[in-house]
């Protein structure tokens, strides 16, 4: 008589390997969110800066750069108080509903003019470059 087990070893293998991938690629996920949110935190935190300092239209254009590809970029000024909001999807979207976002919130410098923007709201669209940030630390 044949034996039936034949083959069960490659089964269980085979359950075994696709149950790990499934837990490597949840891990990566969260490892990127992670990753993209701090990049919108920083984001957000060098705008804050540089609108405080006056440099409105710089500012925008680093978190467009400092930001993950796709994210949008929010400035909010109310007399010397200035919020900045950056929001993204996790790995340019490939988690559908999940968003990171970071905020910083800044006083304007004394002797510096509000912008344009001034008691609005600008938004923008970042670039798609999904590259090495420019270098820049914190």
């Amino acid at each position: 008589m044949a034996d039936r087990d034949d083959g069960a070893v490659t089964v269980e293998a085979a359950i075994g390997i696709s149950g790990l991938v499934v837990v490597l690629a949840i891990a990566l996920a969260g490892i990127a969110a992670v990753t993209d949110q701090l990049r919108c935190t920083d984001a957000a935190r060098e705008a804050a800066r540089l609108v405080a300092r006056g440099e409105d239209g710089q500012a925008e254009a680093a978190a467009a750069r400092i930001a993950p590809g796709g994210a949008t970029v929010r400035v909010s000024r109310d007399g010397e108080d200035i919020l900045v909001e950056v929001s993204a999807g996790v790995i340019g979207g490939l988690l559908p509903g999940v968003q990171v976002r970071g905020s910083a919130f800044a006083v304007a410098e004394p002797g510096t003019e509000p912008g344009t923007e001034a008691g609005t709201e600008a938004g923008t669209e970042a670039g798609t470059d999904s590259g090495a940030e420019s270098g820049a630390g914190p």
